[in-house]
């Protein structure tokens, strides 16, 4: 069988296991301990942000994130509609109310003309949530500036673009809140985790205090609040700790996949790569392509011819306003997502079906890229 590609599994760099061997050395490999302790406050650091919470997974990052901004019952809160579910799964666990915002073509990321729109009828809502769609900085500034217009909180979705930039800043700390994810795929992973991070000290405390059961500063145990287990473990946070060490040599080299990718197919007319603003620098967590809606090669013929050969690819994530689970929570809007004009399909519609996510691992090497390419240069040649 030929060698297997991945679309992006962990990379580990040694420095890791130290971190961990400490750990086993003191005894100390339960939740807490000097590692969460010190990968909070060098995960911060590295972002600019003040404080954070290292927690279980992104998702609980956003989940108490939400709660820490006061979104409660029956709450509207305006979610990216391009997205992984587990953006807006934590809107749905307090009850709230999520409506999607369509995406903008410069960057696939939530568009300020629909949010403008979305505001206009919804001017009650609680919070936004913005994501930063596969390591590419979304409109940073004009969503943040729509949001202080209403009053209104933002939280970041920077699951996918730790060590991202817009506009010299970096992602996770544009809004009140900002929510990282440190999953296996990740471009540093703990293999699981999150961290929540945030300049205001408050929203950081009451965190930490949910996340370990809410439980109050008494000798017996008392709880008063509802809490949850959702603290990171002094080993996980140890991982952590070394894969942050490598982290800005993950980033030159997913930089260096996808101008591979975009050189190799800039002569196929009916593809372009993911695209990104000007003003921004994306982590390139993933590398996708896009066809043309008349191309007669589909994102499926790319999958399938690669999936033939050991390779792995994926689909562009498909839109929340499109999935099941969700119609029995978001409030009723014409075609379930709020878009910039009337056409018949969302911008996040037209990436999903015509989009798919390249084999973009941070262990690729020349010749894993060559074989890669070369296979889906052969489609297109195949069917011209």
């Amino acid at each position: 069988m030929k060698k297997r590609i991945f679309l992006s599994s962990p990379t580990m760099n040694g420095t890791e296991q130290s971190y961990i061997e400490e750990a086993f050395e003191t005894n100390w490999i339960a939740p807490l301990g000097k590692n969460v302790n010190e990968f909070e406050n060098e995960l911060a650091s590295y972002v600019g942000s003040r404080y954070g919470a290292a927690l279980s997974a992104g998702t609980a990052a956003i989940h108490l994130g939400l709660k820490a901004l006061g979104v409660k019952q029956d709450d509207i809160v305006f979610c990216s509609d391009l997205t992984f579910s587990a953006t807006c799964n934590p809107i749905c666990y307090e009850k709230a109310i999520p409506v999607f915002i369509d995406s903008e073509e410069e960057s696939w990321n939530m568009d300020p003309v629909a949010l403008e729109k979305a505001f206009q009828e919804y001017p009650q809502v609680k919070a936004v949530v913005v994501v930063n769609l596969y390591g590419t900085p979304a409109k940073l500034k004009e969503i943040k500036t729509i949001c202080e217009k209403y009053e209104v909180p933002l939280l970041e979705d920077a699951a996918e673009s730790l060590g991202a930039m817009y506009q010299g800043k970096m992602t996770g700390t544009f809004g009140r809140v900002g929510a990282f994810s440190f999953n296996g795929n990740k471009i540093i992973t703990s293999s699981g985790g999150g961290m929540l991070v945030s300049d205001e000290k408050e929203i950081v405390d009451k965190v930490r205090f949910w996340a370990t059961q809410a439980r109050e500063n008494e000798r017996h145990y008392e709880h008063k609040e509802l809490g949850y287990n959702y603290r990171m473990s002094n080993i996980v946070a140890g991982i952590g700790r070394g894969q942050l060490t490598t982290l800005d040599k993950h980033i030159e080299k997913k930089k260096w996949i996808y101008e591979t990718y975009k050189k190799a197919f800039q002569d196929i007319l009916e593809v372009k790569m993911n695209p990104y603003l000007e003003e921004s620098v994306p982590n390139y967590w993933l590398s996708c392509l896009l066809m043309d809606e008349k191309s007669k090669v589909s994102p499926n013929d790319v999958i399938d011819a690669l999936e033939k050969e050991n390779i792995e690819s994926r689909p562009i994530w498909k839109p929340m306003h499109l999935q099941p689970v969700f119609e029995k929570y978001t409030c009723v809007t014409k075609n379930g997502v709020y878009k910039n004009s009337e056409r018949f399909k969302s911008i996040g519609e037209k990436v999903f079906l015509n989009g798919v996510c390249l084999p973009s691992d941070i262990k690729n090497t020349e010749e894993d890229m060559e074989r890669i390419i070369g296979i889906i240069k052969e489609l297109f040649s195949e069917n011209k």
